[in-house]
């Protein structure tokens, strides 16, 4: 059957979105859910939850677990191959990366200036070691998702929609998929409050939208996008940071409005 599918390797179909969100869903919340529901009885079991746990790292791929999936069901191992080509889709425009790789380290440090906090998230006694190791160990945690995210959802979403509600809807699903964590023990999450937490989300969605297509379904973008995100050294800025994404995006929509208001160039291919 693979070498079937190998030698006649074809795209997802769109109707492949609903078993991508059952089993993005049924991966994270049903690993997490078992430490929620019997907290006692899972640690005595599977040891405590911590974010090197090998459950946490399963709960925080199942996004692209369930998008891995489907292209090998449908693709094929040469199907696999070609999905991860988008990988080396490099080329970005250079206002693009501009805001990537220093304009979302400045929103962090103006959102906690703002609220009157330091410039840099500061050191542990340790020293600067520590945070390099915990950025990339981070690199394997969060990123990972968006080879289902912007991997298979956004694609097979921009058949449908424009892009603009296609990464809203994203946002909205990805803000409900972490739902557990703000009832799990030990995790950041914990801590927040989840409306200002999943309104960020959207507008996070929305602005990797515009990224995405600009970069014809670059995987590479938004996973680097993800990283910076979570980077250790940036100070906690929130809420302001959310609401200076949100202005940013409202920009991005404006001056990319013909491609974000309309399917006309979006990247619709999950096995290009």
């Amino acid at each position: 059957m693979a070498g079937a599918r190998d030698s006649n390797m074809r795209d997802i179909p769109t109707i492949a979105l609903l078993p991508f969100v059952i089993l993005t869903f049924a991966i994270t919340w049903g690993l997490v859910g078992i430490y929620i529901v019997f907290p006692e009885r899972a640690a005595a079991w599977f040891g405590e939850i911590s974010g090197t746990h090998p459950f946490f790292f399963l709960a925080t791929w199942g996004p692209a677990i369930a998008g891995f999936a489907l292209v090998l069901f449908y693709g094929g191992i040469g199907g696999l191959r070609t999905f991860l080509t988008r990988l080396a889709l490099w080329r970005c425009a250079p206002a693009w990366v501009a805001f990537v790789l220093v304009g979302l380290p400045l929103v962090f440090i103006a959102g906690s200036l703002i609220k009157g906090g330091p410039i840099l998230e500061p050191l542990p006694p340790e020293g600067v070691a520590p945070v390099i190791t915990v950025m990339f160990l981070l690199l394997f945690l969060g990123p990972i998702e968006e080879f289902g995210w912007r991997g298979v959802a956004q694609p097979l979403l921009q058949r449908l929609v424009a892009p603009i509600w296609a990464g809203a809807i994203i946002g909205a699903v990805w803000g409900i998929w972490h739902l557990p964590a703000f009832y799990l023990a030990g995790t950041v999450q914990s801590g927040w409050n989840f409306t200002p937490f999943f309104i960020g989300n959207v507008v996070l969605a929305v602005l990797v939208t515009a990224l995405f297509n600009s970069t014809r379904g670059s995987l590479l973008w938004p996973i680097l996008f993800h990283w910076l995100l979570i980077n250790p050294f940036w100070p906690d800025a929130r809420p302001y940071d959310t609401w200076l994404l949100a202005a940013i995006a409202v920009v991005v929509i404006v001056l990319n409005r013909r491609t974000m208001l309309t399917r006309d160039g979006a990247a619709t291919a999950v096995i290009p």
